[in-house]
């Protein structure tokens, strides 16, 4: 089977799935409404509906103003029975579920996703699973939680409050904290939480002792875990990011600055980046200190460091150092 074949499998098994449940949750609708909400033609929706049918879902159409494509009055898929672990642990996946003590959780919970779908949508399925494999964990870390891990989770679930004992440096400090949600970053999990009702990020792996107060938490209204990560990874990005460079990058350098130096800035600063009459590009792009900022960009064989002075020449003896160092001795005889 082509690549083609795999991918369009993949894409049919999860219309099917999200079809059926927009049927079962929200009644009947048009071919015309299902179409503009799952990104399809009506031909293609009207494919579907045959598909399930054949594989037993009661799905019928109906003609006329009020008519449309509904499910048998009372007809309920295997997936609707998700838990809320099971919906947990299948938002998260297999890193974060193991981590929560939900393997099997979301075992179950696949298994209950697999029944839903007809034959060929789940071939596709087990397809799809067989080759592509999330792995959230970064390649070299792994932090070691410990037992703060599930409390935490507890508290986050249950909204109640935490006492927490954590390492900052050298030093163990107390806080009692509102948590708002956690976070699993590159195998690293992360508290958000309020100190004196202001959120702030903690790493439970620096968490010391951990104990659940009877309190209820604080949340603000309208808190989004979502937007607040986002926003709070830019503005720490910046925080560490205090001194302005202007590069100018060959087209490989500039697709590989993001690997290099991640973040929003960087993104930022190559959509505004201006092209020069060589095909390069010139850039202002705020790093970290001229050490770092050296390690990061001896990594781009095209970059040329115009401003500031002193990253110019601290790059150029980092060059200068590895050329002596791998160059051949004498009397090699290397070509």
């Amino acid at each position: 089977m082509s690549a083609l074949s795999r991918n369009l499998g993949a894409m049919r098994s999860a219309r099917l799935l999200a079809l059926l449940l927009r049927l079962q949750r929200s009644g009947p609708a048009t071919a015309a409404t299902l179409a503009s909400e799952l990104e399809v033609s009506e031909r293609t929706i009207y494919r579907d509906v045959a598909m399930l049918q054949a594989a037993g879902v009661p799905l019928w159409t109906e003609t006329g103003p009020h008519g449309g494509i509904r499910l048998v009055e009372g007809w309920r898929s295997p997936v609707d029975g998700f838990t809320a672990a099971e919906s947990v642990a299948l938002t998260i996946g297999s890193a974060g579920a193991s981590d929560l003590g939900l393997g099997a959780v979301l075992t179950a919970a696949r298994s209950k996703l697999r029944s839903a779908l007809p034959e060929p949508a789940r071939d596709d399925l087990e397809r799809v699973t067989q080759r592509f494999l999330l792995d959230a964990p970064g390649w070299f870390q792994r932090d070691d939680v410990g037992d703060a891990l599930a409390t935490v989770a507890d508290a986050v679930w249950q909204g109640r409050r935490l006492d927490v004992r954590y390492g900052r440096g050298e030093r163990t400090v107390g806080r009692r904290l509102d948590p708002l949600g956690l976070v699993l970053k590159a195998g690293t999990w992360y508290l958000v939480a309020a100190h004196r009702q202001e959120p702030r990020t903690y790493r439970v792996s620096r968490m010391q002792s951990v104990a659940l107060l009877p309190d209820t938490a604080w949340r603000p209204e309208g808190f989004d875990l979502a937007d607040w990560w986002a926003g709070s990874a830019s503005a720490f990005d910046a925080a560490i990011r205090p001194l302005p460079t202007l590069l100018r990058l060959d087209p490989v350098a500039a697709r590989r600055l993001p690997h290099v130096v991640p973040g929003q800035l960087t993104r930022d600063a190559l959509a505004a980046g201006r092209p020069l009459p060589d095909g390069r590009i010139e850039v202002d792009l705020p790093v970290e200190a001229v050490e770092v900022a050296v390690t990061q960009l001896s990594g781009l064989a095209g970059v040329e460091v115009v401003a500031p002075p002193r990253l110019r020449h601290a790059l150029a003896a980092h060059g200068a150092g590895l050329a002596a160092l791998n160059a051949d001795p004498p009397g090699s005889g290397a070509a």
